[in-house]
């Protein structure tokens, strides 16, 4: 990863476009996510944050029907768009499908986004919005998820627990699902 970083800072200097000099100099550069390649992406394992909980998800990856599909991140933006009535909670079961996408794109749509079925910065951030920290317990942060009112689905509106620990990485509580659960991008047990 900092090869990775010292290769961008290079070219950045000598400010040649990266895909130009990359293929100049011979480097194969694979990125995982769209969201590494624009910089958005802390490259973290867990959902992470610091400082205040209302900007914790600004910077988190993408997750879709090809990215990170099978996850505790994609359980939790699916619990995320359940809270908000657009997905019932049968429809948390942290495998991002068909239904978890046309939701998703109900979601962005409603939000005044690009209706990619991708939730990637943007989608995050909007949801993000909704955090709000109710307690700190030994530098554990409980944070409610406060759902949409006035849905316009049939699944109405909900709320949840999240816990930010205190090296900054989340877990959730999933409708039916018991938990708390790592929101984790490369390993699913919810």
């Amino acid at each position: 990863m900092s090869s990775l970083h010292s290769v961008r800072r290079v070219l950045k200097k000598a400010a040649v476009p990266a895909a130009g000099a990359v293929l100049a100099i011979g480097i194969n550069v694979t990125l995982a996510t769209p969201a590494a390649a624009s910089g958005s992406y802390t490259g973290r394992a867990y959902i992470y944050g610091s400082g205040a909980v209302s900007d914790d998800f600004d910077d988190e990856g993408v997750v879709n029907v090809t990215t990170h599909r099978s996850s505790n991140v994609a359980c939790l933006w699916q619990t995320i768009l359940w809270a908000n009535g657009y997905l019932p909670s049968s429809g948390v079961d942290g495998v991002f499908g068909d239904q978890t996408d046309a939701a998703t794109r109900n979601f962005q749509r409603d939000k005044g986004l690009a209706a990619d079925g991708s939730a990637g910065r943007n989608s995050w951030t909007k949801a993000g919005d909704k955090l709000v920290q109710h307690d700190n317990q030994n530098g554990w942060l409980y944070v409610v998820y406060h759902g949409a009112t006035g849905s316009r689905s049939p699944y109405g509106s909900h709320q949840f627990v999240l816990q930010r620990s205190p090296d900054g990485n989340y877990r959730f509580y999933p409708p039916q699902s018991g938990g708390p659960y790592w929101a984790a991008y490369n390993s699913r047990t919810c």
